[in-house]
């Protein structure tokens, strides 16, 4: 599978080892599992005895080979033998998943598969990142591209001025104290410094070309002011998100308020925002400071009202956006494919 060149990005996800099946699902290869095989968790360090290096090589050559417990045992490390029990059992999700969108849901709906052994939240973003890099395959909109990287890589939020700007958290931190990302990591980091210090990092209509030469450094600004252009591309990555993993079309659009008197179903696009919401249609007190951290409120429609819970059938879903006390956002995507309101699971 290729992209024109300016929409091959990403490379780290894994995409281009994956194939795209006839129901548009992406299958497991052998290709993708020896990426992920290949990995910092496993690879063998100088450390590493002749077991544990022996076993890697074979992996890497037949990557769906059982592995015993007693391989593990001979590898003597403690922490080395528990990287491979946590590494194997997600491997052996995928391949008895069979595509990464089951893999992913079956995380959720069935977590305790392959004797509960718990998943790295870092496992949830790889598959999310893969998922994800596909919907958008080929788009032009490298603002759609961007808004993507919002479902699997926390991001660090700074509201300057009216403007809420969201740069990836984990590249704030390494160049914060002048590594390379200069005024961009001090303004998220003190949100202090003028925004215009940072206008050449913040994509916009005229700098969104910029994107994908650098899309794999994950080191541009996304806008999500209400009604701008960087929160219209989150919206229709969502849906597209939506109708990828569930097969039902949707749509979203920003609201300023909720001030429907029949609110009846709500989804948190992250941990806070669940909590708020929840808290808001109970009627609690929830605060104006904790009310200044939310980023933005959505409402969804599904085109077909039919695959609703029958007694709403219709009516809204409203979703919620809402940064941490240390202004981070960390999304939780597959909240929007659990808690919609289809008939199917009632």
């Amino acid at each position: 599978m290729t992209d024109s060149p300016q929409t091959d990005f990403w490379p780290d996800s894994g995409y281009d080892l994956l194939q795209v099946r006839d129901d548009g699902r992406l299958a497991v290869t052998d290709a993708y599992l020896r990426r992920f095989l290949q990995r910092p968790e496993l690879a063998p360090v100088a450390e590493s005895n002749a077991a544990e290096r022996q076993l890697h090589a074979e992996l890497l050559d037949r990557p769906r080979m059982a592995v015993p417990d007693s391989r593990l045992d001979a590898l003597g490390d403690p922490d080395a033998v528990e990287n491979y029990q946590v590494a194997l059992a997600f491997r052996d999700r995928l391949v008895q998943s069979g595509t990464l969108e089951a893999a992913y849901l079956g995380l959720f709906l069935n977590p305790g598969a392959h004797g509960g052994v718990p998943v790295p939240p870092l496992f949830v973003d790889l598959l999310a990142q893969a998922i994800v890099r596909h919907l958008i395959a080929g788009t032009q909109d490298a603002l759609r591209a961007r808004a993507a990287e919002l479902l699997f890589r926390e991001q660090a939020v700074t509201i300057n001025e009216g403007f809420i700007m969201t740069a990836d958290h984990a590249v704030v931190e390494r160049h914060a104290e002048g590594g390379g990302f200069g005024d961009l990591g001090r303004l998220v980091q003190q949100a202090q410094t003028p925004l215009r210090t940072v206008d050449l990092d913040v994509l916009d209509s005229e700098t969104a070309h910029t994107y994908w030469a650098r899309a794999h450094k994950h080191d541009t600004v996304l806008n999500l002011n209400f009604a701008g252009d960087g929160l219209d591309a989150f919206c229709r990555v969502l849906e597209a998100w939506v109708a990828h993993m569930l097969g039902v079309r949707v749509a979203i659009q920003p609201v300023q308020q909720i001030t429907d008197a029949r609110w009846v179903w709500h989804v948190g696009l992250d941990k806070e925002a669940s909590r708020l919401l929840d808290d808001l249609w109970h009627g609690a007190e929830v605060g104006d400071a904790r009310l200044a951290r939310l980023l933005s409120l959505f409402r969804l429609e599904f085109q077909d009202p039919s695959v609703m819970i029958a007694d709403i059938q219709g009516r809204p879903v409203y979703l919620a956006l809402m940064m941490t006390e240390d202004k981070r956002l960390k999304l939780k995507p597959q909240n929007l494919l659990l808690n919609l309101p289809l008939a199917e699971r009632a």
